[in-house]
């Protein structure tokens, strides 16, 4: 993996994040996947447990960001101006205790604007309630940057650590989203999770969109923002900004729907 980061064989791919009543792009995500040289495409479930134990996910963490960030600078320039990039981090960036300065220095070399990142955490890591922890996601929030939880619903989240750690947006766990038509208890967790989240004037996305009435019914539920192949799967950056072009036209045009998926450019 070392010699992998140093011949650049990591590309980054975007998954759209949407306004899932307007169909209006809001932001894309950014995934690492590694060009392997004899293997092909690596999704991260193949690589990324490695990295955590070799301790190389510090480096290839910090490449993802300063990559994300310079591409949607690029993407703003270019005519893309209202998007923002989420990027996810591990908990073992966090251990090492400079992660805002990781984030700051990101965020001079391209120019971004902190209130264009999402930084999106797990739900374990506000389990950790040491004052360097607390200090640190702090020093990080005070950057201007936003905050997500992701996979929200699968652990074990205080309510309170939601507060005090200002968290802007709880993205539902795509396991609840996919049992949604038929399934009650699915539907009664992601309402509560919804509802939860409007109480305390956080903004919910859900994951793993693969129709259009799981969209409808999220829609009514009251979620903010939609994610999943529904949508699009990740995309390259150029296929991301080809996409991205249609779907501005297709939401702004008062004749057609919004266009949601491209099976034609969307990447495996």
């Amino acid at each position: 993996m070392r010699q992998a980061l140093q011949q650049e064989e990591f590309v980054l791919h975007y998954q759209p994040i949407v306004d899932i009543h307007s169909g209006r792009l809001l932001a894309a995500e950014a995934l690492v996947r590694w060009q392997h040289p004899e293997r092909g495409l690596l999704g991260p479930d193949q690589f990324i447990g490695l990295a955590e134990r070799s301790g190389l996910i510090v480096e290839l963490g910090d490449w993802v960001l300063n990559t994300a960030c310079q591409q949607l600078v690029a993407w703003q320039t270019a005519g893309l101006a209202d998007l923002c990039v989420s990027v996810n981090l591990s908990p073992v960036q966090f251990r090492r205790g400079d992660l805002d300065q990781q984030v700051q220095a990101a965020l001079t070399r391209s120019g971004l604007a902190p209130a264009a990142l999402e930084l999106e955490l797990t739900e374990s890591l506000l389990l950790q309630d040491s004052e360097k922890f607390i200090s640190l996601l702090m020093r990080v929030k005070a950057l201007g940057v936003s905050l997500a939880i992701d996979d929200f619903g699968t652990g074990y989240s205080n309510l309170a650590y939601l507060q005090r750690f200002q968290v802007d947006k709880l993205k539902i766990d795509k396991s609840f989203v996919c049992k949604l038509q038929g399934d009650q208890q699915a539907q009664a967790i992601v309402m509560a999770i919804i509802q939860m989240a409007k109480s305390l004037h956080l903004r919910t996305t859900a994951e793993g969109i693969e129709d259009d009435a799981t969209r409808q019914l999220l829609a009514g539920m009251g979620c903010d923002q939609a994610q999943g192949y529904w949508f699009a799967r990740p995309l390259p950056a150029a296929d991301f900004a080809d996409y991205a072009q249609r779907l501005l036209a297709s939401v702004q045009s008062s004749t057609s729907e919004p266009l949601y998926n491209a099976p034609n450019t969307a990447s495996p």
